[in-house]
């Protein structure tokens, strides 16, 4: 079975998703999701991806201050995270989650595409893959360079 893995950059508005080829070398840009706090479509859409790929780990970015802090956007990605891992065990779908520091992964977003020659205006439709990339592209680096990954688990009690 490939050994595939997800990134995920969840914002108020937007999630982004990104793959990893079945050898672990490469994070490719899925797709954007529709952040739905009402139904949360985007999570069993993500929940359907993850089952159609046969995805064995998703790492969803943990946003925190540059002190290293929980803010916000820290506690909205841990809630998604807990939901997600609660979806999938209710679904019994097996996958690791798993949260990871991506202080910076957003704002290096909008540098590769601004230097990509894209216009501002057009950041926001896929401003959430390039993140999602760069999370998931830096957990993949970690691992080819056997380098530990700082990443904490979503344990279900």
């Amino acid at each position: 079975m490939a050994n595939i893995a997800f990134g995920v950059d969840v914002g108020l508005a937007r999630v982004g998703v990104a793959a990893s080829d079945p050898s672990g070398i490469l994070a490719t840009p899925v797709m954007t999701l529709r952040r739905d706090l009402k139904k949360n479509s985007d999570r069993r859409m993500l929940l359907r991806m993850i089952v159609d790929r046969g995805v064995s780990e998703v790492f969803i970015g943990e946003p925190k201050s540059l002190a290293g802090n929980s803010t916000e956007s820290t506690k909205m990605a841990r809630d998604y995270a807990i939901a997600l891992a609660e979806e999938a065990n209710e679904a019994k779908i097996e996958v690791g989650i798993f949260l990871v520091d991506e202080r910076l992964s957003t704002v290096s977003a909008h540098r590769s595409l601004h230097a990509s020659g894209r216009r501002m205006q057009d950041h926001r439709q896929v401003v959430d893959q390039v993140a999602a990339v760069e999370i998931l592209q830096q957990v993949l680096e970690m691992r080819r360079n056997s380098v530990r990954v700082q990443a904490s688990r979503i344990v279900l009690k």
